[in-house]
């Protein structure tokens, strides 16, 4: 008996607990809202599947339109057709909740470019959810007047590191990094919306103890085009950590967004606004006056905002 009444008396709290979380959640919906994860694949495990969990239940309360997922899907060696294992053990059984059966829009890694990238786009054809028609692409979103651009960008060919080591990652040299580059600038030209997202896998600016020749490569190559159009948001993973990094005389917000299965230790530098070693995911909520990215960790709680108004 004593131990049917513990039991009920904890489901009781879990259930108060979870009703007050919800409640709080409920409060971070907007117009648009929309979710970004990346760093997933590690098979469930580490954090990944109660942060697939907690991703479910908060999107019963906020209604994500899709799922950016900002690469590194898969670890170690990418995937090496539409038929491999790992889209099942690191994607379809592990983010089953109803409430994630919505599109995703993905990004390659440099894990990706380890193994079998067009398997990557192809997977378009095989899963509902999986839409990636390029290796960057853009999509707009529009709600009562209020307007956003996300723009996904493919970094790791803009990195010499990978386009020299043609063993490891065969595909990255391959790539047009001009063209890319080009096509970037012209849309960010053209883009006429009330908020503009460019997400991609690498940060421009980052504390990490990954080589430095990551992030001055996309600062001489990829910065000078989002400073010339004035980007909202240039978010990115490959860290796995949240970092918050406000560069002096720009008016850009570059964020980290955590890993959603395995985290690692961050410190701050001179222009960290904010930085946790927590895992977890981000939030976007946008009306027409106010754009926010919320970091989410793997309890569901929101642990840094950025914020920005017209």
């Amino acid at each position: 008996m004593k131990k049917i009444i513990i039991l009920v008396f904890a489901t009781i709290i879990s259930s108060s607990c979870f009703a007050q979380t919800a409640a709080e959640w409920g409060k971070l919906e907007k117009q648009l809202n929309f979710y970004m994860a990346n760093d997933l694949g590690r098979n469930g495990y580490y954090d990944q599947k109660p942060i697939a969990e907690m991703m479910g239940e908060m999107a019963e309360i906020v209604g994500p339109e899709c799922v950016f997922a900002a690469g590194d899907v898969h670890h170690f060696e990418g995937v090496r057709s539409v038929n491999d294992p790992l889209w099942m053990t690191n994607y379809e059984l592990i983010y089953k909740h109803p409430e994630l059966m919505i599109d995703w829009f993905p990004m390659l890694g440099n894990h990706e470019y380890r193994g079998n990238t067009q398997a990557v786009l192809d997977y378009t054809n095989v899963s509902r959810r999986w839409s990636m028609p390029a290796r960057y692409y853009t999509k707009t979103f529009e709600d009562k007047g209020t307007t956003v651009r996300f723009v996904m960008i493919d970094t790791t060919p803009l990195i010499d590191k990978y386009r020299k080591d043609t063993k490891t990652y065969p595909d990255a040299s391959q790539q047009d990094m001009d063209k890319q580059l080009n096509w970037l600038d012209s849309v960010l030209t053209s883009a006429k919306e009330d908020w503009v997202i460019v997400i991609g896998h690498h940060p421009i600016y980052a504390e990490t103890p990954k080589s430095d020749t990551e992030r001055t490569d996309l600062q001489q190559r990829l910065d000078p085009i989002l400073r010339k159009h004035n980007v909202d948001i240039y978010a990115s993973g490959h860290i796995h950590n949240f970092q918050h990094i406000k560069m002096p005389g720009n008016k850009i917000d570059y964020v980290v967004n955590s890993s959603a299965s395995l985290s690692r230790k961050v410190k701050p530098i001179k222009e960290t606004k904010f930085c946790s070693p927590e895992s977890g995911f981000s939030l976007f909520t946008i009306d027409k006056k106010e754009l926010n990215m919320h970091m989410i960790d793997k309890s569901g709680k929101v642990i840094y905002t950025i914020k920005r108004t017209k």
